[in-house]
């Protein structure tokens, strides 16, 4: 599961945003795009797999710690609470349009999320550790989810100014 959710999370966003391009009506302002994305990526990358990680860190500590190749902790409950939380987050960010509530998800995103990359690198350098959930594509989306949350939040952001969101 590991290997497979977080790619499973993003073919759906890459689904659905076509899905939603595809459809009518057509002329689309420019930024219509970027927004289905990051609607999208606050649900699956973002919630869903918040969620999903919280489950696994609170509720099957050994089975998560195994998949990163670590060894069970008590810090799992704490990493597995900030999961909740960014998990919940994302939800509501992909269901309220809020510019800056979207930002303030992406910066909660990328300062967990970020650190998370760090230490699976710091983690692969140090101990040559490759288990899927420290060096698969769990550690890619540790990277690319708030690198493209910010990214479509500054496209987007003129758009939401004039909106007065």
């Amino acid at each position: 599961m590991v290997f497979w959710v977080p790619i499973l999370c993003y073919a759906a966003v890459l689904l659905l945003t076509a899905a939603g391009l595809a459809r009518p009506p057509s002329p689309r302002p420019p930024w219509h795009g970027a927004n289905l994305l990051l609607r999208y990526i606050n649900l699956f990358p973002v919630g869903l797999m918040g969620l999903w990680a919280a489950l696994g860190h609170i509720v099957f500590p050994a089975r998560s710690a195994a998949a990163i190749g670590w060894a069970t902790s008590p810090f799992q409950t704490e990493v597995g609470a900030a999961n909740l939380g960014l998990g919940v987050a994302g939800v509501i960010a992909a269901f309220y349009p809020s510019w800056g509530f979207r930002l303030a998800v992406a910066v909660m995103t990328a300062g967990f999320l970020g650190g998370a990359a760090a230490t699976h690198v710091v983690e692969i350098a140090e101990t040559g550790n490759l288990a899927a959930g420290n060096a698969g594509p769990i550690l890619y989306t540790d990277v690319l989810t708030p690198l493209l949350l910010l990214i479509l939040l500054a496209l987007t952001c003129r758009s939401a100014r004039r909106a007065g969101a």
